[in-house]
């Protein structure tokens, strides 16, 4: 889909697009045959986006999740070793009745011995119980975090909507590695750079603060 004007920077428009076309035209999904742990081959479907797709995209990334991993192992940390400790140290077990002495026609009998020896009491494994408290404080901090992120982006990002009005409105030559806007009020018709178109439409949307932060790739696609 070529343009319907001209670009700016080299006065041609053979190779023009509107913005939203190259951003949904760097967004592919990639499905492939992976083996898991287990040995058992399953189907993955990603998400395969361009470095100038990237570059041209309305809103930031949201936070990355891999915090929320830790979270998790935490808790199958917290349910282990609570299981071992309750198992192996038998907390939940009532303390046995001391043994009766068994007697028979006046007669008392003595036990056998087990041949295996006297096996002493049972480890003391509380100390697997303040891991598992320590491992649970821990996945409620991580996920509190995570949700805490989240709130916090959404905030941000409120004002997406006038963002995406601007961004709707944008030209990319791929010819010059530029982009414009065309018929905007406030906004002149001069090429940006794909940091400056970055920012612009990143502050009509309230959040042109985090430009600085994530800052668009200046790549040309192949």
């Amino acid at each position: 889909m070529s343009g319907t004007h001209d670009c700016p920077g080299c006065g041609r428009d053979d190779r023009v697009q509107a913005v939203p076309a190259v951003y949904l035209g760097g967004r592919d999904s990639v499905s492939s045959r992976e083996r898991d742990s287990d040995g058992d081959v399953r189907t993955v479907t990603r998400t395969v986006t361009t470095g100038l797709s990237k570059a041209l995209a309305p809103v930031p990334e949201p936070p990355g999740m891999a915090v929320g991993c830790l979270g998790y192992l935490a808790v199958l940390v917290s349910l282990g070793t609570f299981l071992g400790g309750a198992l192996g140290g038998k907390w939940f077990e009532a303390e046995p009745a001391p043994a009766e002495p068994l007697e028979r026609n006046g007669y008392q009998l003595v036990r056998p011995e087990s041949p295996f020896g006297d096996p002493g009491p049972p480890p003391d494994l509380d100390f697997l119980g303040w891991i598992s408290a320590f491992a649970l404080i821990a996945a409620v901090l991580v996920f509190t975090l995570v949700h805490r992120r989240k709130a916090v982006f959404a905030r941000r990002t409120r004002g997406r909507h006038r963002a995406e009005e601007l961004w709707s409105r944008g030209w990319y030559c791929h010819r010059c590695g530029t982009a414009h806007f065309l018929d905007v009020p406030g906004e002149d018709r001069r090429p940006l750079t794909l940091q400056q178109f970055r920012e612009r439409v990143w502050e009509h949307g309230g959040y042109g603060d985090l430009a600085a932060a994530q800052r668009a790739v200046a790549a040309l696609d192949d």
